[in-house]
């Protein structure tokens, strides 16, 4: 027997990807290799696996792993809370457009789209459309991940091409991905957003001492691997030594012990290694654009505690 509601389904899906098929946005190759595009996916990669590390999902690739909706379907359940009635594990090209189809009906209702107006759909999703991926993940991570830091001003160029009665048109044209930013104010206003280390030193003595026993604690139970044990959060960090370490068990890279200084003499080499924490902490999408390498050198402690702070946001399910 034909699954009847199965046919209507594909064909009003087919009915809707039909339109504006006359127009499709190819991107530059070029673009490709721009070191911004690049950072911007490996943001959202680590974000995607940071978010789904308790469902056990590790995406390594946003072209190869998002097309059948196994990824987004869990997005959606996890930051949303959303639930469903999908097949968890969509093998065929019908269930996936079926399954896609309901998840990017979901979310545009959450963002208060309509299809027409998104810059995505199921086909571009399906067919591995890195463009479509990209715009849909930024606008889950402004929609749920509001202070996760994405690259500014990453952009493509595009040649958009559309069928016409009297043949095919192309025209080359930049497509901006992330938010468009002309100064690094305007930045650092981004990276201070809803940071609540600054009110905390507002508060009364206890209630900070609190919340550093709690970062403290963190801080020791992933440097247990290394034997390592910080008892003065105000101090240890001064050197950038722990701070490094820190930042390679938390995200899983290797530091080369010549990439920094593992038993610093003086102020320069101690600004040397903090200076790399915090560049490495950037590239990884973390809100640190604010804090002065020399402020933590010089124990200040309402700057220590803000990086500390952010790593605990980030990794405190590790």
């Amino acid at each position: 027997m034909t699954d009847c509601g199965a046919e209507e389904k594909r064909d009003e899906l087919d009915n809707r990807q039909a339109q504006g098929a006359e127009r499709r946005m190819i991107i530059q190759p070029t673009s490709l290799d721009d070191p911004k595009l690049n950072k911007l996916k490996e943001v959202l990669v680590d974000w995607i696996n940071e978010t789904l590390k308790i469902e056990h999902i590790v995406v390594r690739s946003l072209e190869e792993d998002l097309f059948d909706g196994l990824v987004l379907h869990h997005l959606l359940r996890r930051l949303a809370g959303v639930h469903l009635i999908v097949e968890e594990i969509a093998l065929s090209t019908d269930v996936q457009l079926r399954k896609l189809d309901a998840i990017l009906t979901a979310l545009n209702e959450t963002f208060g789209l309509n299809e027409e107006t998104a810059k995505w759909n199921v086909k571009l999703i399906h067919s591995r459309d890195l463009l479509a991926t990209l715009h849909l993940l930024v606008a889950i991570v402004r929609r749920f991940q509001p202070d996760l830091v994405l690259p500014v001003n990453v952009s493509v160029e595009i040649i958009q091409c559309e069928v016409t009665k009297s043949g095919i048109k192309a025209d080359k044209q930049t497509e901006f991905i992330t938010s468009q930013s002309n100064s690094s104010e305007e930045l650092e206003r981004e990276s201070n957003k809803e940071c609540p280390i600054d009110e905390l030193f507002k508060l009364e003595a206890h209630k900070i001492e609190t919340v550093k026993k709690a970062i403290l604690h963190f801080v020791n139970k992933n440097m247990l691997s290394l034997g390592l044990n910080v008892t003065d959060i105000d101090k240890q960090f001064a050197d950038g030594v722990i701070l490094l370490l820190l930042i390679g068990q938390l995200e899983g890279f290797f530091i080369p012990l010549c990439e920094f200084f593992l038993c610093p003499v003086g102020s320069s080499e101690m600004l040397h290694n903090v200076t790399l924490a915090l560049d490495l902490l950037i590239d990884r999408g973390l809100p640190v654009q604010s804090v002065d390498p020399q402020d933590i050198v010089s124990q200040d402690v309402p700057a220590t505690v803000k990086v500390l702070y952010h790593l605990f946001k980030k990794h405190k399910y590790k």
